[in-house]
């Protein structure tokens, strides 16, 4: 995704960054927290933190998707340490996401079969649902994911690929189509 050069930002600028990249930091925090308004006060916080630390933002050293997705994992564990808890909840929360909307007869058919699929998720470790968050809610790159954890990319491969094996493992057959 091609974005103006945050070093040179004015307040058109960082709006068009804002615009580029709101979605896919509010999907990726609504997968990590239960409540949408809580989503929203962290998503609202990650973009206040990246206005208030773009001048300590080098393009030489990365791209600019992992450093505000780094931002956005601080934000949700700074969240998480306030409320002591350290586990990923929310996997409930896929029907959620900010752009979708299914029609009630798709909910209805896609229930049973997203149940499956959150059980199935809720086996997997915290690392690994982080990962698979990065890579399935927010569209980033193995690239960007490593980056932005501080993995290898592949490293961050041989996660998604094991954990999307033992999530084919988890589910039936029919459901197993990821």
């Amino acid at each position: 995704m091609e974005i103006p050069d945050p070093t040179d930002c004015g307040p058109e600028t960082f709006g068009r960054m804002y615009d580029a990249y709101f979605a896919r930091v509010y999907n990726y925090i609504r997968m990590r927290v239960r409540d949408a308004g809580t989503a929203d006060d962290i998503t609202s916080t990650v973009f206040e933190r990246a206005l208030d630390k773009l001048h300590s933002y080098d393009a030489q050293e990365g791209d600019f998707a992992p450093w505000l997705f780094g931002i956005a994992r601080n934000a949700v564990n700074d969240h998480y340490r306030r409320l002591s808890l350290w586990k990923f909840t929310g996997l409930d929360l896929f029907e959620n996401l900010a752009g979708r909307d299914p029609s009630p007869e798709k909910s209805a058919a896609d229930g049973e079969s997203r149940e499956m699929l959150l059980a199935a998720l809720a086996a997997l470790d915290d690392r690994e649902r982080d990962i698979l968050a990065m890579k399935f809610s927010s569209g980033m790159k193995n690239r960007e994911i490593a980056s932005a954890t501080g993995l290898g990319e592949s490293n961050v491969a041989v996660i998604i690929f094991r954990a999307l094996e033992r999530l084919q493992t988890l589910l039936p057959r029919e459901e197993a189509r990821l």
